[in-house]
């Protein structure tokens, strides 16, 4: 059941549970919902079980993998002239936080503006929470935590509930990765409607997008010549085997990475290599493959700056600057209120 109260709470440091026991007490109604769905689907947030994300971990270090050096190059580059387009002091509320370790640029560049910073990350794991959070208070004497461990949209309605608005301070969001790519159009523009309600005129949101480019450039990122994209996206068929009782042969599966150029987005599927029956124990459940029929598993759209543009305003916000790295291959996105 979730927690109504901190998880672990210190002069600096406030944990709260918010979610229904996390991935665990709904991966097995997604599972169902998205196999018996015609095309079969599986949502990218199961990806990140313990061995998902250390395959994760691993394909950021792709030389294919353009993603993880741009948006560090970026970070690098250019967090303290992101910060100078704010007016503070500010807090920092960031959406999907994970290790935090990205942030930490940016962290630092408002540490060096001013004394104190309150940071509010948002992740659906605890642990994660937790163990980024405690080493980001050992590395930075100024800094105060306000966690919630749940998924985007209730977090939005607690914080919403439960953190006051500080008049002396701004709040800037983050949503930083691609994370945004992950969503469908409609699914976007909904997220990004519930960040602005909580935010107030002069407030912002720094959004990282993935831009449009050669698929010469995009397919391999999401099919390496080593296979570690190809295991990251068979490990959720063991994950179901795993903890649903699946009998999932991987072996009879192959990676797939589709550029689909009209709606410009990358498509992973699983494709099934033969004819089969997949039984699931946990759900007392036969799913039938056809051979060659796939499993989406996740969409990655990527944009161009009138795109961008254009969600900025059909979500209350404007686009106001955009930073690159110097290839121009990904993009951090300054929306503010209006």
């Amino acid at each position: 059941m979730p927690s109504d109260g901190p998880l672990n709470s210190d002069n600096r440091l406030t944990i709260h549970r918010l979610a229904d026991g996390g991935d665990a007490n709904t991966f097995a109604s997604d599972v169902r919902a998205g196999l018996t769905r015609h095309p079969k689907v599986l949502t990218p947030k199961y990806f990140y079980d313990e061995l998902g994300s250390r395959l994760f971990e691993a394909i950021c270090a792709l030389p294919e993998y353009y993603l993880t050096r741009a948006e560090g190059e970026i970070l690098q580059t250019h967090s303290a002239e992101i910060v100078s387009s704010i007016e503070g002091p500010v807090r920092l509320l960031e959406l999907g936080s994970g290790s935090a370790e990205k942030t930490r640029y940016l962290i630092e560049a408002l540490l060096a503006n001013q004394s104190t910073l309150h940071y509010l990350p948002v992740d659906i794991s605890d642990s994660s929470l937790e163990l980024a959070s405690q080493r980001l208070l050992r590395l930075y004497p100024g800094l105060r935590i306000t966690a919630f461990a749940a998924d985007y949209f209730t977090a939005l309605q607690a914080l919403a509930a439960r953190v006051s608005a500080d008049p002396e301070c701004r709040t800037v969001g983050l949503f930083l990765g691609s994370n945004i790519g992950n969503f469908g159009r409609e699914e976007s523009r909904q997220f990004l409607h519930a960040v602005r309600k909580l935010l107030r005129p002069g407030d912002a949101l720094l959004l990282g997008a993935d831009l449009k480019k050669s698929r010469d450039v995009l397919i391999p990122a999401y099919d390496d010549s080593l296979g570690v994209t190809a295991a990251f996206n068979l490990n959720l068929l063991s994950r179901i085997n795993r903890e649903l009782g699946g009998d999932f042969d991987v072996r009879k599966f192959q990676h797939q990475a589709i550029y689909n150029e009209e709606p410009g987005r990358i498509e992973m599927h699983l494709a099934s290599r033969e004819r089969q029956v997949v039984r699931i124990r946990a759900l007392d459940l036969e799913i039938r493959f056809e051979e060659g029929e796939t499993i989406c598993t996740e969409n990655s759209y990527k944009f161009d700056r009138d795109q961008l543009s254009v969600l900025a305003k059909d979500t209350g916000f404007s686009l106001a600057k955009t930073w690159h790295d110097f290839a121009q291959l990904f993009s951090f996105n300054l929306f503010v209120t209006e």
